[in-house]
């Protein structure tokens, strides 16, 4: 396993930005390890939650294991705080940067494969909004989605009071990141909008695994979401099961997300 922290010069962002990589490409062969095939190597895009850092993913969970048994290089990049959206007042492109940007910066710096099916972008809560809002813009680049734990919030937030406070951040916070809360829903950072453009113009969407912990205080936007796929008929993985918002919930189904995307389960 090849563990790299890298840091280069985005134009999204205009400044020098710093991710982790995992790349099994150094695979010793024996002790039960994968064998490496020589082929280029399928990738996913890894987000982290509200208060995170490009460090958590390697910190708190098993993904350089997972990494080595599924064959697939991990890319790990910063949101801060900024739920993967562009940032139109101050210059700063976090969806593009996260969903063009750094793929075609990793392809041509790693072996990776370039195609749309081998391609994918994962996160958990404010990483799960991302990865679905910015998989869905970018679906040209992106076969498969996974969303833990996501942090649906427009659905929460939409026409907000000035005085709204979630105990997580206030009103005068979402409005600078999201924009106008009474124009949200149904702008391209409603991730609804975005299926039904997509569908609208006939392209195909990315396949979605989605996971949630009955326990969490997020179940109601991710069940809501689920909803709405099916009323679309929309292909999906919809899991629930016992969990709250914790790393032990993501740990395991971070797990369960990599093997359905390995099998190339194309019953969704």
């Amino acid at each position: 396993m090849a563990t790299l922290q890298i840091s280069f010069q985005s134009k999204c962002l205009r400044r020098e930005v710093t991710f982790n990589a995992l790349l099994p490409v150094d695979l010793p062969e024996g002790f039960g390890q994968p064998v490496g095939s020589g082929e280029p190597l399928r990738a996913v895009y890894l987000l982290h939650g509200f208060s995170g850092s490009h460090n958590d993913w390697m910190n708190f969970s098993r993904i350089r294991e997972l990494s080595d048994r599924y064959q697939i290089a991990v890319f790990m990049p910063a949101g801060e705080n900024h739920f993967y959206l562009d940032d139109e007042n101050r210059g700063e492109w976090f969806s593009e940067y996260i969903g063009k940007e750094l793929v075609e910066f990793t392809r041509r710096m790693f072996p990776l494969s370039a195609k749309r099916e081998d391609t994918y972008i994962g996160g958990l809560s404010m990483g799960g909004y991302g990865a679905i809002r910015n998989g869905l813009k970018y679906a040209e680049l992106f076969g498969r989605i996974i969303a833990l734990s996501s942090a649906l919030i427009p659905y929460k937030i939409a026409n907000a009071a000035p005085d709204y406070d979630d105990g997580i951040a206030s009103y005068k916070y979402y409005t600078s990141v999201f924009g106008d809360l009474s124009q949200l829903l149904g702008s391209d950072k409603d991730p609804e909008r975005l299926v039904l453009d997509l569908k609208a113009k006939g392209l195909k969407l990315p396949k979605l695994y989605m996971a949630c912990g009955t326990e969490d205080s997020l179940l109601d936007v991710n069940r809501r979401f689920h909803d709405f796929l099916e009323r679309e008929k929309v292909g999906h993985l919809y899991e629930e099961s016992a969990g709250a918002h914790t790393w032990e919930f993501w740990d395991k189904q971070i797990e369960g997300a990599l093997k359905w995307a390995a099998e190339d389960n194309d019953s969704i």
